[in-house]
């Protein structure tokens, strides 16, 4: 059974809790005493019917405020497929947690509220949710039982979403009208929407294929661990553990390692549950060499003939997350990239992006908290890479503080030269 991971995004309000809460208690997902404890709640608050965003909003101060701060993971799971939930806030001070949730999603589920319509934050969860290459978006019109179930306003938010959708790379865009508080096409198709012929969102969530996003024709797997056991028995033992990034690999297959750029072929390829002929992403495995090369971790395993980009200046869009500091030339940081880290000095700042307008300010000068901007940076070693665009394994980093070990920001390689 495949996994399906989806990133929930949207404005203050507009009931992304209230949705993932509908979806966990139609599918009979939620446990009973959680079901009792959410009842008791809604009672004690006076509300008329179940509050079902209380199953979601776990941290007290959410529940207090009814409003979603951190990012909060929910998994279920329906015959056809599993679900991992990522539950991002709507505010705009959050936007550093939906870049988090939304990084190694399938999906992004963005919700709207029929009444207000496209806001300032449907356009930057859209615009991060593409920067993101997130391959499949879909939009819920929520709230259509306040809005009488209007036909007109569906149609309306949906062109005017689609046209600010088209400016951005947005590879497959699906628009279900939904009421998440009355379950209308969330689980099951809804009566009092006959006008719309489309499937609800859990048929369209069972049903999106998502096999065919992932890179299956560069072969990446860069090396996490080297696996020598100590004992007499294992002594001829070596083996490489890591996470395949892209492709697909075969014993018999030749590689190369980089950045040695010693060539040997794939003698074995093992998981928990013993030898496997292939491997492709996201699984984790052991790779075994006929030859004894000089492997590390931080190396990378490729075809001979099919080879990242060897790069010490790259140029990246990044989304500053740090509230303490900011950006500017000069700044030096440690860089993740894969299983490889190194230090990295920023040698120039192009632009910052303003999100809702898509327009380009070349003069600034620094990057503040939740700043988009492209970046020149300089490593201390060369990266193994790709652009974003076409390996998010092997094209996204993060930057970190090396004075408070803090993640300062999520950043994505446009190109290495």
């Amino acid at each position: 059974m495949d996994i399906l991971r989806f990133a929930t995004a949207g404005s203050v309000d507009d009931g992304k809790s209230t949705l993932i809460g509908r979806l966990l208690y139609d599918t009979k997902t939620v446990f009973e005493d959680q079901i009792d404890a959410v009842e008791r709640v809604s009672k004690e608050r006076g509300e008329e019917r179940v509050n079902l965003a209380l199953l979601t909003d776990g941290l007290r101060a959410e529940r207090e405020q009814g409003i979603t701060i951190d990012v909060a993971y929910r998994y279920f799971a329906t015959p056809k497929r599993k679900f991992i939930i990522a539950d991002t806030p709507g505010h705009i001070q959050y936007t550093r947690n939906m870049v988090t949730g939304a990084s190694t999603a399938d999906l992004a589920l963005i919700l709207v509220d029929a009444r207000k319509g496209m806001v300032e934050q449907s356009r930057r969860h859209a615009f991060l949710a593409s920067l993101l290459q997130v391959p499949h978006l879909v939009l819920c019109v929520n709230k259509m039982d306040l809005v009488d179930y209007s036909q007109e306003v569906y149609e309306r938010i949906r062109e005017e979403f689609s046209q600010f959708a088209s400016k951005l790379r947005v590879a497959d865009l699906t628009v279900i009208p939904v009421s998440a508080l009355a379950g209308d096409n969330v689980v099951t198709r809804s009566d009092n929407m006959r006008w719309y012929e489309g499937p609800s969102l859990l048929h369209h969530l069972e049903n999106v294929h998502v096999a065919s996003d992932r890179n299956l024709i560069d072969v990446r797997f860069p090396v996490q661990y080297v696996i020598r056991p100590q004992s007499d028995e294992w002594h001829d033992y070596r083996g490489y553990a890591g996470q395949v990034a892209g492709g697909t690999m075969k014993k018999g297959d030749e590689v190369v390692v980089l950045p040695s750029g010693f060539t040997s072929r794939i003698s074995a390829i093992e998981t928990a549950d013993g030898e496997v002929d292939e491997a492709f992403p996201p699984m984790s495995v052991t790779v075994r060499l006929e030859d004894n090369i000089d492997v590390s971790r931080g190396d990378m395993i490729c075809r001979p003939a099919n080879q990242p980009t060897v790069s010490q200046d790259i140029d990246a869009m990044i989304c500053w997350m740090d509230e303490s500091a900011k950006l500017s030339v000069g700044a030096k940081y440690a860089i993740k990239h894969t299983t490889r880290t190194a230090r990295t000095i920023v040698k120039g700042l192009s632009y910052r992006l303003d999100v809702n307008s898509l327009h380009r300010d070349d003069t600034v000068a620094e990057l503040g908290l939740n700043d988009i901007g492209r970046v020149k940076l300089r490593t201390t070693v060369p990266l193994l890479c790709d652009e974003y665009t076409r390996n998010r394994s092997t094209g996204g980093f993060i930057l970190i503080d090396e004075a408070t070990n803090r993640t300062v920001a999520a950043g994505m390689i446009s190109e290495a030269s």
